[in-house]
């Protein structure tokens, strides 16, 4: 009986905490492919571990959300970031921000994708970035609670991303709806990287 108790208050902490048993299988796990003017880049979803970030980045996806924006922040050696300005660095209207999911374990290691947050905690909308490096200091153990999450990895589009890595970049000043004035915008690529196209090659999160 004493370990029926055991293992009762056991499963109910799961439960509580939000600890899910269930793990998609690879092969079923949701593929989006981004196509930009260095090339595609296809990148694999993490359903379990960043659920609500999962379902969120492919809501932009199905509405198209992502075609003809760009990647609006590149730094050598760390991040490219995108998903969230048009060509003419106009800011697009994104949805209400969802709740964090960093606290799920998963690393910023090279070729995974998080992403973006402004300065809350639970801001994450639709802006998204790679890690060209191991960054743990993006982790939720590193950041005490604010760490940035990692929903996705890259699974084919290295050579693109090694290309768009290397472009230069500039120093713009662009209004912010946040800070209500101007604001400086740092490595901005000098040449524009578009997201022609993101589509969904495979998903089940509606399974």
């Amino acid at each position: 009986m004493k370990i029926k108790r055991i293992l009762q208050t056991f499963f109910l902490i799961l439960i509580f905490s939000g600890i899910s048993w269930a793990v998609t299988p690879i092969n079923q796990r949701p593929i989006v492919q981004i196509d930009t003017t260095f090339g595609p880049i296809i990148i694999r979803l993490f359903p379990d571990e960043a659920p609500k970030t999962c379902e969120n980045f492919i809501s932009y996806v199905n509405e198209g959300f992502y075609d003809n924006t760009i990647f609006h922040r590149v730094i050598d050696g760390f991040i490219i970031q995108g998903g969230g300005f048009t060509k003419d660095l106009r800011p697009k209207n994104s949805k209400a921000p969802i709740r964090n999911e960093s606290r799920q374990g998963l690393s910023n290691k090279k070729g995974t994708v998080s992403m973006a947050l402004t300065i809350d905690n639970n801001s994450a909308s639709s802006q998204f970035f790679f890690n060209l490096a191991d960054n743990p200091d993006l982790d939720y153990k590193t950041k005490k609670g604010k760490g940035y999450t990692v929903f996705a990895e890259v699974i084919d589009g290295d050579k693109v991303l090694e290309r768009i890595q290397k472009i230069r970049t500039k120093r713009i000043m662009l209004y912010s709806d946040i800070y209500k004035r101007n604001i400086p915008l740092h490595d901005v690529p000098e040449d524009t990287v578009l997201i022609n196209k993101a589509r969904i090659l495979r998903s089940n999160l509606n399974n």
